[in-house]
């Protein structure tokens, strides 16, 4: 079974070639990790590739052995340096035992392969948005559609390079400001309404300092007022900040089950807000399946952000 967007909450890269990857793999290391990344691509040289497709081969095999399956472990993601590393990769012995790949730098027009890739296997794709035709509206529509129309039950989730698009105007964040203030921030919410539009789910880009925890608050306010699913973590010490803030208040789920009640009135009242059951049951289903899998925060607790540290 598919497994639900909203089970990726905070996602972790990490290179294939850690000598712990396979105790982070199997959830004895970092228990609370609910999605991780095998990363062949940014987080290696060139000179590692190989040694990096040899630990992959390795944990795969130890993978199966274990006989750990989804549920008991994070979802598990191996993102390959190209399609062709891709394809390589989905012929493996025990490749059932990852979850998906993570399609880097996805380019309108070139879906195809991807595809192909793992047509043969029941692997799941979350496509990276992080080139330059991501800042053109009708760019990124034709991608969706050509996405939606090629395979969307293929597509867990669409993730949002946010670094690598900075890089493409020469920026970097800058510390005391969130990426919605940046000139990354219309970008943001384009590809939000768009992605969501066209009936995909979207992570949230990376926030890579951690020694600002004002800023990092503020963010993740603002991924789960936009509609972002989940969000990558740089860091375990930012695990439970990022499932905290896409937890829904047990207040918004006691309005979500009321509004989808079928005895619920065409408009009523309910904790001082307007409800209407014809236009809220979408966010209402959302707000469910993020209690389903994150449970319920009290009201008005906002994310939990201390200044992280890199111990461990």
């Amino acid at each position: 079974m598919t497994p639900s967007p909203h089970a990726l909450g905070a996602t972790l890269y990490m290179p294939v070639t850690r000598p712990d990857i396979f105790d982070i793999a199997v959830g004895r290391k970092i228990p609370e990790l609910r999605s991780l990344v095998l990363c062949l691509e940014d987080a290696l040289a060139e000179h590692d590739i190989a040694r990096g497709l040899r630990n992959l081969a390795d944990l795969l095999a130890r993978l199966d052995s274990h006989g750990r399956t989804r549920g008991d472990r994070p979802l598990l993601f191996v993102r390959p340096r190209s399609v062709a590393m891709a394809a390589e990769i989905a012929a493996a012995p025990h490749i059932e035992r990852v979850d998906g790949f993570v399609a880097a730098k996805c380019r309108p027009g070139h879906l195809d392969p991807w595809f192909r890739a793992v047509d043969h296997t029941e692997l799941l794709l979350m496509p990276t948005l992080e080139t330059d035709e991501f800042f053109d509206v009708q760019e990124t529509k034709f991608f969706l559609r050509e996405l939606r129309a090629i395979a969307r039950d293929r597509v867990l989730a669409l993730r949002i390079g946010g670094n690598d698009l900075m890089a493409r105007l020469g920026l970097r964040r800058a510390r005391g400001l969130t990426l919605y203030d940046s000139a990354l921030g219309p970008v943001l919410s384009s590809l939000a309404i768009r992605g969501v539009a066209e009936g995909f789910a979207l992570t949230a880009p990376v926030f890579d300092i951690l020694d600002d925890p004002d800023s990092f608050a503020a963010e993740l306010r603002r991924d789960a007022c936009h509609g972002f699913v989940g969000k990558t973590a740089i860091h375990p010490c930012q695990i439970a900040a990022i499932h905290r803030a896409f937890q829904p208040e047990q207040s918004e789920v006691e309005i979500a089950r009321a509004i989808l009640s079928p005895g619920a009135p065409a408009v009523f009242r309910m904790n001082g807000a307007m409800c209407e059951p014809a236009t809220h049951a979408r966010w209402a289903r959302n707000v469910l399946a993020r209690f389903d899998t994150l449970g319920a925060r009290d009201a008005g607790t906002a994310p939990d952000c201390e200044i992280l540290r890199l111990d461990g």
